[in-house]
C-alpha cells in the first residue's frame, strides 16, 4: 500500500484503508477455501457494511479479483527483485524465491497460475507485470554461464526481448515452464505418497536446467 502524501485527505485515507481491509478479508476467504469461496456479501457482513456499501469500494467481484491478482504479481516481482539484489546465484536465486513465494501462500499462487476463474477476465494492464517477471528471468538467464536448451524461442517473446540473446530466452522459457510444472503438481498434492521429496525434485530439475 502506498504511503499517504501531504495532499491526501482524511476521506481518501479512510477509503484506502477500507479497500485494503476488503482485500485482506478476500485473501482470507481464498486461503481457506479457494477462489470459488470468494463472497462479497460475506465480506460486507464481516465488516459491518451493507452490500451496497461495499460496492462503493469495489464495483464487483471482478474488480476485487483484479486487485488481488495485481498484488500477487507485484509480490512475486518484489521477491524476484530481492533475490536478484542479494545476488543469490542468478537463476538459482530466482528459483528459490519462486518456490518460497509459492509455498508461502498456495492459493495466491493458484490465483495467478492456476486454472482460470470461471467468468473472470484479467485486465489488460496485468501484461506489464507478466512482462516484468519474464524480463527478470531473461536477465538472470543472460548472466548464467551455463549452456541453455536448444530450439527457437517463440517469435512474439523474442520480439519483445530483442536485446536478449535467443539462448537466454530459451533458458528463461525452460526455467518458467518446467519449474512451474513441478510447483503446480506439488501444491495440488499430486506427489503425496510417491515416496520422494518435492524439494529435491525441484532442485534436480534446476540443476538439469543449469547444465543445459
Amino acid at each position: 500500500m502506498s504511503e499517504p502524501t501531504a495532499t491526501t485527505t482524511p476521506r481518501e485515507r479512510y477509503r484506502r484503508q477500507v479497500r485494503e481491509e476488503i482485500k485482506q478479508r478476500a485473501r482470507e476467504q481464498i486461503a481457506a477455501a479457494g477462489t470459488s469461496a470468494l463472497s462479497l456479501n460475506k465480506i460486507a457482513k464481516q465488516m459491518g457494511l451493507s452490500g451496497a456499501g461495499l460496492y462503493r469500494y469495489f464495483t464487483g467481484r471482478d474488480e476485487l479479483l483484479a486487485e488481488l491478482v495485481r498484488d500477487a504479481y507485484q509480490s512475486l516481482v518484489d521477491a524476484f527483485r530481492a533475490a536478484a539484489g542479494r545476488d543469490e546465484g542468478g537463476l538459482h536465486g530466482l528459483a528459490h524465491a519462486l518456490r518460497a513465494w509459492a509455498l508461502d501462500d498456495p492459493q495466491r499462487y493458484f490465483l495467478v497460475y492456476g486454472p482460470p476463474v470461471p467468468g473472470y477476465r484479467a485486465p489488460v494492464d496485468l501484461s506489464v507485470k507478466m512482462a516484468e517477471i519474464m524480463s527478470l528471468i531473461i536477465s538472470a538467464s543472460d548472466a548464467d554461464p551455463a549452456s541453455s536448451p536448444g530450439g527457437t524461442p517463440p517469435a512474439s517473446l523474442s520480439a519483445g526481448e530483442d536485446r536478449a540473446p535467443a539462448s537466454s530466452t530459451r533458458l528463461a522459457l525452460a526455467f518458467w515452464t518446467r519449474l512451474h510444472g513441478i510447483l503446480s503438481l506439488e501444491l495440488s498434492g499430486h506427489f503425496l505418497g510417491m515416496g520422494f521429496d518435492p524439494a529435491q525434485l525441484y532442485e534436480n530439475e534446476l540443476d538439469l536446467l543449469s547444465a543445459g
